[in-house]
């Protein structure tokens, strides 16, 4: 994956638990800092770090035009944009970092 890439994301503490939009350009060091409770804040309180979708953008405005408005979504459309390609709700992570992903 290219360090430099303009991406939205979406993490969950578990299938039907809290869920979390970010964006970032830099998604394999964001999601490590998920992960390891680097940011205190709303991700770190909730446990909220199994990243279960997402989206590549080409350039900052896109990615952040495209949170902001997955932000504003009712739960049930955040949950049926996940299980459109993650059903099984795996942690993406691994696909990251180049490893295998059971679906």
């Amino acid at each position: 994956m290219n360090p430099k890439a303009y991406c939205v994301y979406l993490l969950a503490s578990a299938r039907d638990g809290v869920l979390y939009v970010g964006s970032t350009s830099r998604l394999v060091a964001r999601i490590y800092e998920h992960k390891t409770w680097a940011v205190p804040g709303f991700t770190q309180r909730y446990r909220v770090n199994q990243l279960v979708w997402f989206e590549m953008h080409g350039d900052a405005r896109s990615m952040v035009e495209r949170e902001r408005r997955i932000k504003e979504w009712p739960r049930a459309w955040k949950v049926r944009l996940i299980e459109e390609t993650n059903p099984r709700w795996v942690d993406l992570y691994g696909e990251l970092l180049g490893g295998p992903v059971l679906r």
